[in-house]
């Protein structure tokens, strides 16, 4: 069996320690140490990485108490003999940062509230707790968050230790452990005892700090979600560089940027329908130009900046007004349109349907409006002139 050095002392980062086998499974190579101070994956808390002879430690399992050690290679990995291994300090630090906040945050959940834990994730880019409680205000959320962080600042002392079945009756515990021996207890000095198998710092103050993200209602209850020690430092940097450059861009202090942001969404606003009413008399008058230059059965033009929207209402336009096809192409998107008022007794959805393929177009549509995309503006271009012939001789 692996002795656990990471239950002995969290800060261990370095040590030697002797080979006790190494396997080649199809999915890649596994080491088992003698001592080890990797953490496996377990509780919610990702494993840890880092390095065994030089080689990358990618992975690390639990299984029958033995501790799998997944590898890049087994290269410079002798088959028995000693061997120097190392975590990288700043992934284990931050997951017991994660995890002891994520302990005083239940905590102060079900002091507060009566929120009871549910769940945790500690994941690389957040964290998130699910709390039974099926709502919790802004102002609960902000309290939370206030004597959350008052506790951090008190700097409580964590620690770690085992005991018995009998023992662990006399604590006062979040949760009973669904283990009957070897339980771990992690408490926080005056604040909790929970059953935990985890890594740990060694007081409140370490966690440096907890930000609430945002929450949401999950299957009745509420998912928290979170950061704390540097992640919260990141993500306050993050905030006040956003927060600088809309200041600059704004040309106004950080408290005024809300008030800018809703006047420049207003005068957008004005500005698209001014902009709707100018294209609607823009499609007017090129309706009225194209219905004025109609030769037999089609009227067809290419564009070379209308959307595919701005071709869909030209050519319903035109067909409100006239019996004939209306093909239309954009060379800004590679997309034609086939339009008819349904007089003619033929499909424009048909018509796309057949000949498409031969053009490496996708699309379709009914019998009175069809549409299609093109890989380039060449096929395109190329269904378009066999279209506009087609609709000529035959249509």
């Amino acid at each position: 069996m692996t002795k656990k050095l990471y239950y002995e002392n969290a800060y261990l980062t370095e040590w030697e320690t002797n080979i006790l086998e190494t396997i080649e499974k199809e999915d890649g190579y596994y080491v088992i140490l003698e001592e080890t101070a990797f953490y496996p994956h377990g509780g919610g808390q990702p494993c840890d990485t880092g390095s065994i002879q030089g080689i990358s430690v990618i992975d690390v399992l639990n299984e029958d108490d033995q501790v799998l050690h997944k590898v890049a290679s087994l290269k410079s990995i002798p088959q028995e003999g000693t061997v120097t291994c190392k975590v990288d300090w700043n992934q284990r630090f931050d997951h017991m940062q994660q995890h002891s906040g994520q302990h005083l945050l239940s905590a102060v959940c079900l002091d507060l509230y009566k929120a009871m834990t549910l769940s945790f994730h500690l994941g690389t880019d957040y964290c998130t707790i699910d709390v039974e409680a099926s709502e919790l205000s802004t102002s609960q959320l902000e309290s939370i968050e206030r004597e959350v962080n008052r506790r951090i600042y008190q700097n409580h002392r964590i620690l770690s230790y085992w005991v018995n079945e009998e023992e662990v009756k006399s604590l006062n515990l979040v949760k009973q452990p669904k283990v009957t021996k070897d339980i771990r207890i992690v408490e926080i000095e005056d604040v909790e005892y929970n059953a935990c198998g985890g890594t740990h710092v060694s007081s409140t103050g370490e966690i440096g700090m907890i930000k609430l993200l945002k929450a949401e209602k999950h299957k009745g209850n509420t998912r928290i979600y979170f950061k704390a020690g540097y992640r919260a430092l990141e993500e306050f940097n993050d905030s006040q560089r956003i927060l600088g450059a809309l200041s600059a861009k704004f040309k106004t202090g950080k408290h005024e940027i809300m008030d800018r942001i809703e006047k420049w969404e207003l005068e957008q606003k004005q500005l698209q329908a001014e902009l709707a009413i100018l294209k609607e008399q823009n499609d007017e008058y090129v309706a009225a130009q194209m219905l004025d230059g109609q030769e037999g059965n089609l009227i067809a033009h290419i564009f070379e900046d209308k959307t595919l929207k701005d071709l869909q209402n030209l050519a319903s336009k035109i067909t409100s007004q006239s019996d004939a096809f209306v093909l239309l192409a954009t060379a800004a998107e590679n997309k034609v349109v086939l339009a008819q008022n349904n007089n003619s007794g033929q499909s424009c959805g048909a018509f796309f349907k057949e000949h498409l393929g031969n053009f490496n177009g996708k699309g379709g549509g009914s019998n009175i409006l069809a549409q299609a995309g093109f890989p380039t503006w060449e096929d395109a271009q190329a269904f378009y002139e066999f279209a506009s012939q087609q609709i000529k001789d035959q249509m």
